[in-house]
């Protein structure tokens, strides 16, 4: 027997979100006006009806319910969606699949502040438990040009809520966001940003052109040598108290894994070795990271 939910394409999700059951309780994004992120833009953002939510929950044949562990709630900016649906789900949820460890959604600086500590509180109560938040800069100057709408001491009180509340948050920054005219000052903003916060997660993506050519043309881009020295000046600024820090993503040419403080020197290490690997191929060192549609 086989079942499909019906989803509006395209749909995103973290990379540690590869096992899970994907919902879509909230339809693109509601600030989906950042101007480096072409995600969602061909999609105009509406909370899906509850009901509509439920019945593909109830549509999870019964053979397989016991098979799932986790569930992650699209699309780009779930947290938004009011309180009431957002707890009906996630009750459901627990009631149809027995062995649910953990939910996961996107959250935004926009619906974090649609929820108050104790809603959050309840949520993590009823099984959702990290949240994945796009910090892309701690760098003000970068986030006004980026048109996040939030700064960087905005964004950073309003994951301190969450992290009270009880919930793991997965941080996002974007290597070459900035350009060339603030390179160094993104990556030490941002460092900074996570030492303050110290998440449990930390991720690092690299810009590419999807939906935001004139994003591009308001800055100087990095070329790839320049990404992996904006990487090394973070990390080797980074001194969170307790934070995994991944460099996975596929728009990455420079593949980081370890945990703060244990792995600090190593990670460092690694970044310095791949310094060092892109200065042997001029040709691709001084080349402009350009994927085109491949990530679409």
């Amino acid at each position: 027997m086989y079942y499909y939910f019906d989803y509006e394409e395209p749909v995103f999700r973290p990379p540690s979100e590869a096992q899970s059951l994907i919902l879509q309780a909230t339809i693109g994004c509601s600030q989906n006006n950042c101007g480096f992120c072409g995600m969602y833009k061909m999609k105009r953002f509406r909370v899906r009806p509850r009901a509509e939510t439920l019945a593909e929950i109830h549509s999870i044949p019964r053979h397989h319910r016991s098979h799932i562990q986790r569930v992650f709630l699209a699309d780009g900016d779930a947290l938004v969606a009011p309180q009431a649906d957002l707890t009906t789900i996630l009750d459901e949820l627990a009631a149809t699949l027995p062995n649910l460890t953990r939910v996961g959604i996107y959250a935004s600086p926009n619906s974090l502040t649609t929820k108050s500590q104790a809603e959050l509180e309840i949520l993590r109560e009823k099984k959702l438990r990290i949240l994945y938040f796009g910090l892309e800069s701690g760098d003000d100057a970068t986030l006004a040009l980026a048109r996040k709408g939030f700064t960087a001491g905005q964004m950073l009180e309003l994951c301190r809520k969450a992290q009270a509340a009880g919930l793991k948050l997965s941080v996002t920054a974007v290597l070459g966001l900035a350009g060339q005219e603030r390179s160094e000052a993104h990556a030490l903003a941002t460092a900074e940003w996570i030492n303050a916060l110290s998440p449990e997660y930390f991720s690092l993506l690299t810009m590419f052109r999807r939906h935001n050519d004139a994003y591009f043309s308001a800055i100087t881009p990095l070329r790839n040598g320049q990404i992996i020295e904006e990487a090394l000046t973070l990390v080797r600024h980074l001194h969170p108290r307790r934070t995994i820090l991944r460099s996975n993503h596929i728009s990455n040419s420079l593949n980081l894994a370890g945990s703060y403080p244990k792995d600090r020197e190593k990670i460092i290490a690694q970044a310095e070795a791949a310094l060092l690997e892109g200065k042997r191929h001029p040709d691709w060192w001084n080349e402009i990271p350009d994927y085109g549609e491949a990530y679409y």
